[in-house]
């Protein structure tokens, strides 16, 4: 099992193993909190996917000193393997849920055993490699040793300094939004145009809170707010948000700070878009979708009402597919808002029209095909 404390950085362990009889170690790297494997033997092109299961089935690391694209391969072909073995779907969605994502974090510890070494500089040091220099410095920041860290891993860094060169289209903005590694991609556009078509209370301040790209602080900011505040308290959503913001021309209206939920002060409007699923994050790239004890949630709502002006109002842009699948009642989300001083004003709905609401395959897909993403307009109730 992954480690999930967050206050222990990857960057303080090592990873060891045995080679031209001398003991060797490097730095490990692990984004997702994986401690090192205890076990390391070095691989190559010769092993075959069903002893590389057998490997990674009993806890050992493979340290990669083959052809980079034989690894990539190797990882397809250990991935096929993983999922021979799992298991019919289960009617109860919330079974299911559950079950998936153990399903899902045994398969990301066993293809996290398939590692690949990394030169101080972030040079690959196998043939046919990749530069990826540039990817793992977005990442892991400055390099000064030699690392180890999943292929599985590099990929993904990879895959996100694509990402982030590219762009993700923004149809409400008419503009490209760059996510950054670890920050979420608004990749779902219905709860963009959410956003983009609600009637505003007021255009002089507006707070995003957990702004992660900065995405919803550029829609408001495009649609006329003449101040909007984006917190939140991840370094590199801070960072990502700060770059699209000055992308896009609007570093005069648009501020990026520090903060855990609030800014000081209230707002005419007050936005968030928390993580939609109140469960474990187990690794640390999940907290983008999965909010522990719908803290995210709590803290907004709980704390919402002392933070809007005189008829100001709070959008909460969430999917009720923790209702789908059995993981929080409406009658819960009602009671929170309720119990908050807050009082519904209006709701917007939406469907998703991502592919994975149409993928009959998966095994949420009941879940997922019936999902309705909304924007709760609220108010706070008036005191005496």
């Amino acid at each position: 099992m992954p480690s999930t404390n967050p206050a222990v950085p990857a960057a303080a362990l090592s990873i060891h193993w045995q080679e031209d009889g001398a003991e060797h170690s490097a730095l490990w790297r692990s984004e997702s909190g994986w401690a090192p494997p205890k076990r390391v033997v070095l691989a190559d092109d010769r092993l075959t996917a069903d002893a590389a299961y057998r490997l990674a089935a009993s806890g050992t690391g493979m340290l990669w000193r083959g052809d980079f694209h034989n690894a990539r391969q190797l990882l397809s072909a250990l991935a096929r393997r993983i999922d021979r073995g799992t298991r019919a779907r289960d009617r109860d969605l919330t079974a299911a849920f559950r079950r998936h994502r153990t399903e899902a974090v045994r398969r990301a510890h066993l293809l996290g055993l398939l590692l690949i070494p990394l030169d101080a500089d972030f040079t690959i040091p196998l043939r046919r490699a990749p530069d990826a220099r540039q990817a793992c410095r977005e990442t892991y920041g400055t390099a000064s040793v030699d690392s180890v860290v999943a292929l599985r891993e590099v990929m993904g860094v990879i895959g996100a300094h694509e990402w982030r060169t590219k762009g993700v289209e923004i149809a409400a903005l008419g503009e490209r939004i760059h996510p950054h590694y670890g920050v979420f991609s608004p990749i779902r556009g219905e709860y963009l145009d959410l956003v983009a078509t609600a009637p505003l209370p007021g255009t002089a301040l507006a707070f995003d809170i957990g702004t992660g790209t900065g995405v919803l602080s550029a829609i408001l900011a495009r649609r006329g707010v003449k101040h909007v505040v984006g917190t939140d308290q991840e370094a590199r959503a801070l960072a990502c948000a700060r770059e699209n913001v000055s992308r896009l021309g609007f570093d005069d209206r648009v501020d990026i700070v520090e903060a855990d939920l609030f800014p000081p002060g209230r707002a005419q409007l007050v936005v968030c878009n928390p993580p939609w699923i109140p469960a474990p994050a187990v690794t640390a790239t999940d907290f983008a979708v999965y909010d522990p004890e719908s803290r995210m949630l709590r803290g907004f709502l709980s704390g919402l009402a002392e933070h809007l002006e005189p008829g100001g109002e709070g959008w909460l842009i969430i999917s009720d597919i923790a209702e789908r699948l059995g993981l929080r009642s409406r009658g819960e989300l009602l009671d929170l808002i309720e119990d908050s001083g807050l009082a519904v004003v209006a709701r917007m709905d939406t469907r998703p029209e991502h592919a994975r609401a149409f993928d009959q395959a998966d095994p949420l897909h009941a879940a997922r095909s019936a999902e309705v993403t909304s924007l709760w307009r609220l108010r706070a109730l008036a005191t005496e």
